[in-house]
């Protein structure tokens, strides 16, 4: 069982087929009773096991698996392998993360007639690891896994929504961990985030298009289209601002987005940013949470004469930052404290961080938003880091620095 065999068999099977023929080799390997993937739901609160290679009661009750307080929450965040053992004849239970560059895919899970090694462990780790990439190479061809990522059935408007948000939403980088969260509103807003890495910066954004429902999402195409056509053009911060501003004048029918984008320096970490009339973002330092107040100019979309400043943030190695939308300051929450959520979430990979938020939002919205609800939480490591060990997501340069399979430590 090789990782090159994994990937080869993959390839040679129908895209909605390649996850069980690797399973099946696992199962002819290890002489495992079942081997199964779990796919991650939009939201991260559930799992859904797309097929198993042999049978083996789980104890279950359907597909659909509601994450709370099961070994699969636990692998998710920790991103490390449990290792399950009841001892006499029951088959051990191993579970282990299929995760890319901090993108929580999934879960491989296998039963096997006997506790596993080092060498065994290590080698369902790389297969785990390889799945990740066969899921990313397939799932343009086919919908398996996007039907498998819904919780309900989206609306149009929430259809449109999600193909505008990044194929990946959570990131790892030497330099950086970004993660988003979105939790549509009963009637869909128009939110959006975006990121990028190019060879030299990251760039962040995050949105917030006028009105509800199909009407909100074609205002949030037209401003993400905008910006990432500038962007991939090699417009700077202020040029994306005026092409988006510019499309939506011209062909928005009157309505506006209000936006912040960032850009982030991956040589020398200065920050570039602009806020087209958004909520504030959040800084967390040294376990302190605070308001930047940057200069405030107007939504993209506007009929009326403006111009859009590039400005600078202060960011430094340590910090966390959370930008977002005003659905997560919604109006039946009051009772929610953000900067103290925020502080009591430090030690959580921005993954899990996004997503408590948004789940406390929801929860204290008691599962009804008025408006939509979108976070998006980066940790800022510093420059100097251009090395990363592939399997574990750390960085090869600085010992000190945690892996991927641990959440880093609280700042200080």
């Amino acid at each position: 069982m090789t990782l090159a065999g994994a990937l080869e068999a993959a390839e040679a099977a129908a895209p909605v087929e390649s996850l069980d023929v690797v399973a099946r080799m696992l199962r002819e390997h290890l002489g495992a009773a079942s081997v199964s993937f779990l796919i991650t739901d939009f939201t991260g609160s559930s799992v859904v096991r797309l097929g198993a290679a042999g049978s083996v009661e789980t104890g279950e009750p359907a597909q659909r698996i509601s994450l709370r307080g099961t070994v699969y929450d636990d692998v998710i965040r920790s991103q490390r392998p449990r290792v399950e053992d009841k001892g006499g004849d029951a088959l051990v239970r191993v579970v282990a993360p299929v995760t890319n560059r901090g993108d929580a895919i999934g879960l491989l899970e296998l039963f096997l007639p006997a506790t596993p090694g080092a060498e065994v462990m290590r080698e369902i780790g790389e297969t785990a690891h390889a799945l990740a990439y066969i899921v990313i190479a397939n799932r343009s061809f086919t919908d398996v896994y996007q039907w498998s990522r819904r919780t309900i059935p989206l609306s149009l408007a929430a259809e449109i929504q999600h193909r505008l948000l990044p194929a990946s939403l959570a990131c790892e980088a030497a330099q950086f961990a970004v993660a988003g969260a979105l939790e549509p509103a009963d009637h869909v807003g128009g939110d959006t985030f975006d990121y990028v890495i190019d060879r030299d910066t990251v760039q962040l954004s995050v949105t917030d298009a006028m009105g509800h429902d199909v009407d909100a999402a074609l205002l949030a195409t037209l401003l993400v289209g905008a910006l990432r056509r500038a962007r991939r053009a090699g417009a700077g911060l202020d040029e994306q601002a005026r092409q988006a501003d510019l499309a939506l004048r011209e062909h928005g029918r009157r309505g506006y987005v209000t936006g912040q984008l960032l850009r982030i320096s991956l040589l020398d970490g200065g920050t570039e940013f602009v806020n087209a009339g958004h909520p504030w973002p959040l800084r967390m330092r040294d376990g302190e949470v605070r308001e930047l107040v940057p200069e405030i100019d107007l939504p993209f979309g506007v009929q009326a004469p403006h111009t859009y400043r590039v400005q600078s943030l202060d960011l430094r190695p340590g910090d966390r930052l959370v930008m977002l939308t005003d659905g997560m300051l919604e109006r039946n929450a009051k009772s929610l404290d953000l900067s103290d959520l925020i502080v009591s979430t430090r030690a959580l990979h921005p993954r899990e961080a996004a997503r408590t938020l948004i789940g406390a939002i929801v929860e204290a919205s008691h599962g009804h938003l008025e408006d939509d609800a979108t976070v998006m939480c980066l940790d800022w490591h510093g420059v100097g880091h251009s090395e990363r060990d592939a399997a574990t997501g750390a960085d090869l340069t600085d010992a000190s620095r945690p892996s991927r399979t641990e959440p880093p430590p609280p700042v200080q």
